[in-house]
């Protein structure tokens, strides 16, 4: 795709074009690199919003009863067809978020990537036979359907996030209802039309269903209790109101909030890969991924080699329209979000932190800012650290050893991603031990950022202590039964009650 020349052609040709999104409020798309507007849907009514919520739950009806492994074959359409469209949608990605390219395609490829696991999954449902106390009794354990399931999605990975969460909830038998985030419409407006084509060949309409708009759907999702499930990323303020409304009806919650990642380097630490996975921990999508590095400890023997080799990595980064060859680094997403980076910065300063590379916004069209290393006084003193800002500003600490950056690490209040460079098994062991890290996620010699999709996704704390993704998160989006079945004659009671 020509990204700006082709982008209506694009979306006309996978029939994003002609999709019958809504008649709310508009919704445009802003190019974060250029501001210029590229394209607009419209959000849906209150009114539009009941009846494709009704319409999911008529579909789930049939779709509950349809085997797993033949809801798996709509799955691995839709990866098929995501295969087959993913150049177009990665740079539609980039377009929209920012990102450099190879972000954005690595984010439609981890939709590929997850389609193919659920499809596989659909062979796997599972539950269990247990023995029981009662003579000719099978106690058993099975999992179900749960119904419509609310996904509510934010712009840093518009995309992707969706699909952790419809590809597992398809094959287990659920319906999906998606709000993406309005600064994304047309990535949303692209894998619906997708969708809608992979639903009707397999005579599965409504069960994927787009609900554009801004925090007014948000709240109706959140409220509404023909959704038994909530899964919501984002902020951890907008997350608390969120699992509070939800909370209230006696709904479940999916939540994958803040992250205010760290990284401990110890003096045996392999400084080139520290520096790598570093790098692109801080620097990847401009500082705005949930997993992104924004805290480094550093132990005193490694700091000054270590702080001088990553100044001169960030140096060498090239920032620019994230569609050009040899760009690393893209826009933020918005010039609220450059005014939340310079704020951040001049917190920092004020704390007693020094600047050591970038902090600056950068004098051209679109949301662009600079790489920013900050030099920190101790961990407790320094609150901004505290806070996790969506941008590429990365707070360095100088720890004695493991324990002083355990204890600085684990001290904030959102537990998302954790990493530790060392050569010590010893270290490395007590890092992901029950007394390392207090993180969802926690890595030996690889960074913060860029998890597997077969493993669980989230963490704890503010973070929200929802899973997404592999492993056994499919459980979140099926209803457990335990059923007892006698095959005998006789009823005995349990826990040897004699009635009679």
């Amino acid at each position: 795709m020509a990204p700006r020349d082709d982008l209506n052609t694009f979306l006309d040709r996978i029939g994003a074009g002609r999709l019958e999104l809504g008649s709310g409020d508009v919704l445009e798309s802003i190019n974060p690199a250029t501001g210029a507007r590229q394209g607009r849907i419209r959000a849906v009514t209150r009114r539009e919003y009941d009846a494709r919520v009704n319409a999911a739950l008529e579909r789930f009806d049939e779709w509950r009863m349809r085997p797993a492994p033949k809801r798996g074959e709509l799955v691995r359409r839709l990866g098929d067809l995501l295969r087959e469209h993913k150049e177009s949608l990665g740079e539609l990605v980039s377009l929209e978020t920012g990102k450099i390219r190879a972000e954005g395609l690595g984010e439609v490829q981890e939709m590929i990537d997850i389609c193919d696991f659920a499809v596989g999954l659909s062979r796997q449902l599972h539950g269990l036979t247990i023995a029981s106390e009662r003579p000719r009794h099978r106690l058993m354990e099975q999992w179900h359907p749960l119904g419509a399931v609310g996904i509510v999605t934010a712009f840093n990975f518009p995309v992707a996030v969706w699909s952790w969460n419809a590809a597992l909830a398809a094959v287990c038998g659920d319906v999906c209802v998606w709000k993406p985030s309005p600064l994304t419409p047309l990535c949303s407006a692209a894998v619906q039309a997708v969708c809608d084509r992979v639903a009707r060949e397999h005579g599965a309409e409504g069960v994927f269903a787009l609900v554009p708009g801004g925090a007014d759907v948000g709240a109706w999702i959140s409220d509404d209790r023909r959704l038994p499930l909530v899964s919501f990323t984002g902020s951890t303020a907008v997350g608390r109101q969120v699992a509070a409304r939800v909370a209230s009806r006696l709904g479940r919650s999916i939540l994958e909030l803040g992250g205010n990642n760290g990284v401990i380097v110890l003096d045996d630490a392999d400084v080139d890969l520290a520096v790598r996975a570093i790098t692109f921990g801080g620097v990847g999508t401009a500082g705005q991924r949930c997993t992104s590095t924004r805290r480094l400890f550093v132990q005193r023997g490694v700091a000054g080699t270590l702080i001088d080799r990553l100044v001169a990595a960030y140096g060498t980064v090239r920032i620019g329209d994230p569609l050009e060859p040899g760009v690393l680094m893209g826009p933020l997403i918005t010039r609220a979000a450059v005014e939340r980076f310079t704020a951040a910065v001049t917190a920092a300063r004020g704390q007693g932190g020094e600047v050591r590379y970038g902090g600056r916004v950068l004098d051209r069209p679109g949301n662009f800012v600079e790489p920013t290393i900050v030099l920190a006084p101790r961990h407790e003193e320094f609150s901004i650290a505290a806070e996790e800002t969506f941008a590429p500003i990365l707070y360095v600490f100088e720890v004695a050893d493991l324990d002083e950056a355990l204890r600085a690490h684990n001290a904030v209040a959102q537990g998302l991603s954790s990493a530790i460079f060392t050569d010590s098994m010893r270290a490395a062991e007590q890092f992901v031990s029950p007394g390392g890290s207090d993180c969802g996620i926690a890595n030996v010699n690889a960074g913060t950022s860029g998890a597997e999709i077969g493993g669980a996704f989230g963490g704890e704390k503010d973070t929200g202590g929802g899973r997404e993704s592999g492993s056994d998160a499919w459980k979140a989006y099926m209803r457990r039964q335990t059923s007892t079945v006698n095959w005998g004659r006789d009823l005995p009671l349990a826990q040897g009650i004699q009635f009679a």
